[in-house]
């Protein structure tokens, strides 16, 4: 027979198991939307006139918008590898691009990243597409994922007559291509990657959920349906741009600005559809994102699922005469960036124009969650931001771009140092656009000492050489390089 004393036991242990599986089910999930070479193209951010983007403005009106983020590297890879991993690239050597697989172990080792951090602590975690730099996808897949996809275009047909194609010479240059195409919408690797998390949000899930969704929009190559490029007018607005732009920058700067890109843009005259197949783009990443955000607010998660919307860095399509990424200036480190908690923040449906890096994502999400981050990581909660968004932020944005190449982004000023000791410095307040390098104006001398002693790097860490993929930026490591005829 039964004692009483063991009846009790029992049920005991079974209140305690109940009690912590009520504990997981109360814990929010995450929507984590990660969007690739996005810039403030989008109506939210004002970034250009003819933007479109109805669904990103939705969520950044019911969320807190940082409206001066910035990237913590201006490429895919070492962006997303500092935001997953939680560390900054002068503590992780891991300056350029990488295959995450072919890096030595004792490296990585070190670190969490984010979803398995996630997964480690009871919850289901999915990744769709380009949430790793894309070569680096199945990197820890299994430690990582509960689900993982990932999908490409199919085949694209492009609409005759509409976009713009270099000549047989150029043809196989990704930066010279902008397609409208014909294909049916389920041929779009953007519209296959929101199928594949609308489904996900469309299941029962048992335990909390973190969900990554990687849109590869706007990434070149320009690829859109036809319906999104024909929103958008023949003439396409110009950024502001001046042709001296480049005159007071320093060399290594100056190395950084993909000037034979813009002479051949120029030189085919086609700056108009390049610009018309980027913002065709946002326009169909937005689409798509809305899909997905309708698929949560039908499904029973929406009131307890924080969403955390962001690009890895930003783009240049003329500005400072450069296209593409892979710069300290403002078109490139600045992006998007949304956190949306429905559980009520203080916050939700202002903005934060306090300079914050995606450095802080990881603080943040695990804060938000109640999840302990590990020691090592980098950065800070933005908790006290979504409850007081006009809270001062006493640090500044941090992007870098190979080791010694520094940027620091306050509310007001960018201070840049490369690694030979040039810089830059510009007053946001009355040249937003970055034209005028107040470096050398011995006026500002100690604001420069002042923000270089305070949050420029003390030490770095050594380049990391195994893995490393594309490496395409004149620094310490690579002084010499000559990058004026990219």
């Amino acid at each position: 027979m039964i004692s009483k004393h063991t009846i009790a036991i029992s049920l005991a242990i079974c209140c305690f198991y109940a009690s912590i599986a009520d504990a997981q089910q109360k814990r929010p999930n995450v929507l984590m939307i990660c969007i690739d070479d996005m810039n403030d193209w989008c109506g939210f951010l004002g970034g250009h006139p003819e933007a479109k983007t109805p669904h990103m403005d939705r969520l950044a009106a019911k969320g807190v918008t940082f409206t001066n983020a910035h990237c913590t590297a201006p490429g895919c890879s070492p962006s997303r590898n500092a935001l997953l991993l939680g560390v900054e690239p002068h503590k992780s050597g891991l300056y350029p691009f990488y295959k995450l697989k072919k890096v030595d172990r004792k490296v990585l080792d070190r670190y969490t990243n984010l979803p398995r951090h996630f997964k480690e602590n009871g919850y289901t975690t999915c990744g769709v597409t380009k949430v790793f730099h894309n070569p680096d996808n199945t990197y820890e897949e299994d430690e990582t994922w509960d689900e993982y996809a990932s999908f490409g275009d199919i085949k694209i047909k492009g609409a005759e007559g509409k976009g713009f194609m270099a000549d047989n010479k150029e043809r196989k240059n990704r930066y010279l291509r902008v397609c409208a195409a014909t294909n049916p919408l389920d041929h779009f690797v953007d519209y296959r990657t929101a199928s594949h998390a609308v489904s996900f949000l469309q299941k029962q899930h048992e335990k909390p959920f973190f969900l990554a969704v990687g849109f590869i929009r706007p990434h070149i190559e320009f690829i859109t349906p036809e319906e999104n490029y024909d929103r958008f007018p023949d003439e396409i607005a110009p950024p502001p741009m001046t042709q001296s732009d480049l005159e007071d920058i320093p060399a290594v700067g100056q190395s950084m600005a993909f000037q034979s890109v813009v002479d051949r843009f120029e030189q085919h005259d086609c700056w108009n559809e390049v610009r018309r197949g980027y913002l065709s783009c946002i326009s169909f990443t937005d689409d798509n994102i809305g899909r997905v955000m309708t698929a949560l607010e039908e499904s029973t998660y929406l009131d307890n699922t924080i969403v955390v919307l962001w690009s890895d860095h930003g783009f240049h399509l003329g500005e400072k005469r450069s296209y593409t990424k892979f710069s300290l200036w403002e078109e490139s480190t600045r992006v998007p960036f949304i956190i949306w908690d429905p559980r009520g923040q203080d916050g939700n449906g202002k903005r934060c124009s306090e300079p914050v890096g995606l450095i802080n994502v990881y603080r943040t999400l695990c804060d938000l969650t109640g999840l302990t981050p590990p020691e090592y990581v980098d950065g800070i909660s933005l908790v006290p931001w979504l409850k007081d968004p006009k809270k001062p932020i006493d640090r500044p944005a941090m992007t870098t771009w190979g080791r010694g190449n520094y940027t620091l982004r306050t509310k007001n000023w960018r201070y840049t140092r490369y690694f030979d000791g040039t810089e830059e410095l510009y007053d946001h307040t009355r040249d937003p656009n970055e034209w005028t390098n107040l470096a050398s104006n011995p006026e500002h001398e100690p604001m420069k000492r002042d923000l270089a002693e305070k949050w420029l790097p003390k030490s770095e860490a050594p380049k990391v050489l195994s893995g490393k993929a594309l490496d395409n930026v004149r620094d310490a490591d690579s002084p010499n390089r000559n990058l004026t005829n990219r």
